[in-house]
């Protein structure tokens, strides 16, 4: 009787164990959560950002040939001109009296020279002074012409067609000429074609090529898009920072300054809502494609092998698969890529997150939701 209570004892004691056992042992469960996006056909767009400012296409700056005060404004900001009109005019007095002057030496100089030719040919007058005769009145005629000429350039007229552009400077202003700092009377501008001149990144002047579309936004119009196409790409950086000769593109070089390039957009403007110095805003389209197959950046990825997707299917118990797909990539946008070559149809799943090992432990402690102890 006793041997049969041992035995009673020692299966207690052992089933007890063995569920101290099993209830303190760590129970890991690991579960996958994807979360997906479609592979889709679209039409697929890539492009460049960058940002200029609007130009128009010919301009001038309208300066005087003479120094002299301005005595006449003939024209206001925003009037169109034509090429040869007279837009300004100079006090011309103290040419005009240069003029008189040189016209007066030029008659002088005129009746030497026949005198001295009559008294020449009678024997009277030597070679020489007939030829110092002649060196005078040439040069009274080219003083005379330099006078007029200066005469001539108090009147100011338009260099070609176009819109007066900001205020012309008002009548009593010197209006000083010269080479490098001459004063501005006025600014002409054919505003009829508008260009966009624009910075783009060394990392992206690649990409770029004449011809290629672009939209662009400015500031004033933001609803609006404007269209413009690129007609001509800068074969220099906007610092000439190649050029070593020069200290300033020496020393820019040896910064690590971006290095820019000026692209040139031609820009219609039918209802000429851009004006000179707005801000552009551009998306160049260096490239696109139709009705391509594109997978979401977030789903590609790479190993040895080369890019891949993950491609979430369901087995009979509706849980989630994931198949590495192989595939070779096209052009890029801006959240999408082009599928050129791989096992992917349009409405395949593809995994763009991945959550892995959630992990449940059940420890002793409280029987709700235990596993029964394998007696």
């Amino acid at each position: 009787m006793k041997w049969k209570i041992l035995i009673v004892v020692v299966l207690i004691i052992g089933a007890a164990v063995g569920y101290k056992f099993y209830t303190d042992k760590v129970v890991e469960e690991t579960t996958k959560t994807y979360e997906t996006e479609k592979v889709v056909r679209m039409d697929l767009t890539k492009t460049v950002s960058a940002t200029g400012t609007v130009q128009p296409r010919d301009s001038v700056e309208v300066s005087g040939k003479v120094t002299a005060r301005i005595k006449e404004i003939l024209v206001e900001e925003n009037d169109h001109v034509t090429e040869g009109q007279v837009v300004a005019i100079l006090d011309g007095k103290d040419f005009e009296a240069k003029l008189d002057q040189a016209n007066f030496t030029l008659t002088n100089a005129r009746q030497k020279l026949e005198r001295t030719d009559r008294l020449y040919k009678i024997g009277a007058k030597s070679l020489q002074e007939l030829q110092d005769a002649q060196y005078e009145y040439d040069r009274a005629k080219s003083a005379v012409e330099l006078a007029e000429d200066d005469v001539n350039q108090t009147v100011i007229t338009a260099p070609m067609d176009g819109v007066v552009v900001g205020e012309p400077k008002t009548p009593g202003t010197m209006a000083v000429q010269g080479s490098t700092n001459p004063t501005v009377i006025m600014r002409i501008a054919d505003l009829s074609e508008k260009l966009v001149k624009a910075k783009v990144d060394e990392t992206d002047i690649g990409s770029v090529k004449v011809g290629e579309r672009a939209t662009f936004t400015v500031d004033a119009y933001p609803d609006k898009t404007f269209r413009a196409e690129v007609t001509k790409i800068s074969q220099t950086d906007t610092t000439n920072s190649w050029d070593t000769s020069s200290s300033t593109s020496s020393n820019s070089s040896s910064s690590n300054a971006v290095i820019y390039y000026y692209v040139t957009f031609s820009a219609p403007d039918d209802e000429n809502l851009l004006l000179p110095a707005m801000t552009a805003r551009l998306d160049i389209i260096v490239g696109q494609v139709n009705n391509a197959l594109c997978v979401p950046i977030d789903a590609l990825k790479t190993d040895a092998k080369g890019s891949y997707v993950e491609r979430i299917t369901k087995d009979a118990q509706g849980k989630d698969i994931a198949e590495k797909v192989y595939i070779t990539v096209g052009l890029y946008g801006e959240e999408f890529v082009e599928v050129t070559g791989g096992n992917l149809n349009p409405g395949d799943d593809v995994s763009t997150t991945y959550e892995v090992a959630k992990k449940t432990s059940t420890q002793g402690g409280g029987m709700g939701g235990m596993r029964r102890p394998p007696f």
